[in-house]
């Protein structure tokens, strides 16, 4: 039986096709032989797939979809058949470490000899896979099976990992599924002193704390979610990153059926789910895990915590990442007060908002540690206040990185390097001899456990590190105020100069229309040379063969682009032999599109030798054909990276399908000062604003801590 034929939107068409929404919309108005809609409403139609193509192949519009979108494609068609997708997670095991050729060999395989083939694939894998036993696959699996091994040739197991866990987390938005964002799984397990070799993650999801914690040599990784597409994603996902690791993830609710229940590791990692009032409270009420008491029913966050400190060896750490209530809600001042008592509680970390989902409020880290028996006394508990610390670091001139809401309508700036730097300067100082901290003013402070057992036993760190103000030396905090004071008033004039200049002419009475090409068609024309790292070792070789050692080479990040930050990647996180090294005049687009912050940059002397970072598109034009900053101009464009991005949750820009004007190099030139001239006006501004900030956070500071009195004049 022929399968049925998926239905796509306009806006599918236009990815497919590598045009503007506004170029499907007319030819629906001018072409009589458009395919008619065979579904949807009058205002959202729907458009058969396969009708379309054809449409557009007799028009001579060959597919300018990346292999990521037509698996995407593929799967959206089998899945109206009501097939399965995540069952193929099992295949990428195997796939992502087949050659090129290799796979290329599979997709010619006739129908039912690639069903054989990907069965007994998948029997490989199965024990290492929760509920991979059940998977089965047939004739008709077989265009999927193609697509899949398609986008592992061309783009890495990663990309299709995403792709096919994708349908199913969305169908699940409601269970708040969502990834740990690297920099933090990377701050959570730097917090755990030592190599720990068996970590466990209660509630893994996509894996992305474990993976964090492979990266800092864990062999034995062990994870429960209770979403089995997550479990099976995570299971995959890990097996992919960590080769040399054992692991064992399991589905299941891991506290009302901990999978693991007489694991005893050496780090626990863990972002559990916030707020959960059905997590078992009654039928778990003598749970032999509630060591420090038993957690209210609305304290789910309580619960994870004592279930951390239960599969950990004595002496063994965890960090969790949890709400800001946890430190101070009335309902769990008793298990509060215990962990404080005995020792178990080490340090309460406040991020900033943004640092995570939800990303409207903080997010705290509660780091622990299992007592153990005849150990020393814990007479103290560290506290870090990052919170207020990032936005004094971005004044300052470091790197913010702009996290957006899925609304878009909140921000909040993350600078992730200076955050994971005072806070693991602050930790490991103060778990060497935590009886001497002397803390960091306004940062860090190590309060007493007799200090902190009151009524309220209230761990909130903002409250307890304000509390050290006083130590700061009033001369040297009107020093630092005069000297940002003056850095803003140069800023200032500086932006005042570079807004006054007036470079561009009015268009007339109607705007000019463009005759474009894509980035595609300009590569296979030789104006411009595409390049990536790809993520997998043993393939990353640059498409042009060039590339070199990391060595100690740094590495560009779509971060840096979004914060105008020199190269701060870490080489040994590319994760591929070889990458591309940019040079002066390379054009550099970030593959994420969203968040505040430049999404495209032309580098530099700056950034001249360092490597291309996984998440960045390299354009690399000929001078001779393409200025630099005109390419970079309309690449960046809102309305050029939105017609090119792809996916629901996480937006990936599609660098084929972006699209430039063609124009005489002379008159790309005139575009491209212009272009250049924006770029300096945006910089000049976003300077003079962290300058202006950090102004205010000292004056505001010193004021309300006695360092600095109002003067005399100041009354009008």
């Amino acid at each position: 039986m022929p399968q049925p034929s998926a239905q796509v939107t306009a806006a599918e068409i236009s990815r497919i096709a590598g045009v503007t929404r506004a170029t499907v919309s007319n030819w629906r108005r001018r072409h009589e032989d458009f395919p008619a809609p065979s579904g949807g409403t009058d205002s959202s139609p729907l458009y058969d797939l396969e009708s379309v193509r054809a449409w557009l192949a007799s028009r001579g519009h060959t597919s300018a979809a990346n292999p990521s979108e037509e698996l995407r494609t593929t799967l959206r068609l089998r899945a109206q058949s009501g097939a399965r997708t995540s069952e193929n997670l099992l295949l990428l095991v195997l796939a992502a470490g087949r050659s090129p050729e290799e796979l290329t060999a599979v997709t010619e395989l006739p129908d039912a000899d690639l069903a054989a083939r990907a069965q007994r694939d998948a029997g490989l894998v199965t024990d290492s896979v929760p509920g991979g036993e059940a998977v089965r696959f047939e004739a008709g699996d077989a265009a999927v099976l193609r697509a899949l091994y398609a986008c592992v040739r061309a783009e890495g197991s990663q990309a299709a990992l995403e792709v096919l866990a994708e349908r199913e987390l969305e169908e699940r938005a409601a269970s708040g599924a969502y990834r740990t964002p690297a920099p933090l799984a990377d701050l959570l397990a730097g917090l755990i002193p030592g190599s720990p070799a068996r970590v466990l993650d209660p509630a893994c999801g996509s894996g992305t704390l474990l993976a964090a914690a492979a990266r800092r040599g864990a062999r034995k990784l062990y994870g429960q979610d209770t979403l089995p597409v997550q479990a099976r994603r995570s299971a995959v996902s890990l097996m992919l990153t960590a080769p040399e690791a054992e692991v064992t993830v399991r589905a299941g609710d891991s506290l009302r059926a901990d999978a693991f229940p007489d694991l005893l590791t050496d780090a626990v990692l863990c972002n559990p789910p916030y707020g959960v009032r059905d997590w078992g409270h009654d039928e778990l009420a003598y749970d032999p895990r509630w060591a420090y008491g038993v957690p209210p029913r609305a304290e789910s966050e309580l619960a994870w915590v004592q279930h951390a400190l239960a599969h950990l060896a004595p002496g063994g750490y965890a960090a969790l990442l949890l709400p800001p209530a946890t430190a101070g809600r009335a309902s769990g001042r008793r298990v509060r007060a215990e962990l404080v008592r005995s020792g178990a509680l080490r340090a309460v970390i406040a991020l900033p908002a943004g640092a995570s989902v939800p990303l409207h409020i903080g997010l705290q880290v509660w780091v622990l540690q299992r007592p153990e028996p005849g150990g020393p006394e814990r007479k103290s508990v560290l506290f870090v206040d990052t919170a207020t610390d990032a936005s004094a670091a971005a004044g300052h001139g470091g790197a913010a990185v702009a996290a957006r809401t899925r609304g878009g309508s909140r921000s909040a700036s993350v600078d992730w390097e200076e955050i994971t730097a005072r806070t693991l300067r602050a930790w490991r100082t103060f778990t060497e001899n935590p009886d001497a901290f002397e803390g960091e003013p306004g940062v860090a402070h190590a309060a007493g456990v007799v200090d902190l057992l009151d009524d309220v036993v209230d761990l909130t760190p903002a409250r307890l590190v304000r509390a050290s103000r006083a130590d700061i030396d009033p001369a040297e905090l009107s020093a630092d105020v005069d000297a940002t004071r003056r850095d803003l008033v140069k800023a200032a004039k500086s932006l005042a100069r570079v807004a006054g200049v007036e470079n561009w002419d009015a268009a007339g009475a109607t705007a000019r229309e463009w005759r474009t090409a894509t980035a595609s068609d300009l590569a296979r024309g030789g104006a411009l040379t595409l390049l990536r790292t790809v993520p997998e070792a043993g393939r990353g070789r640059a498409e042009d063969g060039s590339g070199g050692s990391a060595g100690a080479r740094a590495v560009l990040t779509g971060s840096d682009i979004a914060r105008g930050s020199g190269p701060t990647g870490d080489p040994a996180e590319l994760r591929s032999d070889t990458a591309p090294v940019i040079a002066v005049g390379d054009v550099l687009v970030r593959a994420v599109a969203g968040g505040e912050g430049s999404m495209v940059r032309v580098a530099g002397e700056e950034d001249a030798g360092a490597l291309l970072g996984l998440h960045v598109h390299l354009f690399r034009p000929d001078p001779d054909r393409l200025d630099a900053w005109f390419l970079a101009g309309f690449l960046g464009a809102e309305d050029n990276i939105a017609g090119a991005s792809t996916g629901s949750t996480v937006l990936t820009v599609s660098p084929g399908r972006l699209r430039v004007p063609l124009l005489p190099l002379e008159e790309q030139r005139r575009y491209g000062a212009a272009f250049r001239h924006v770029h300096e006006l945006r910089a000049e501004a976003q300077r003079a604003t962290l300058l202006a900030q950090e102004t205010a956070r000292l004056l505001t500071g010193g004021l309300t801590g006695g360092q600095l009195l109002p003067s005399g004049d100041e009354t009008s």
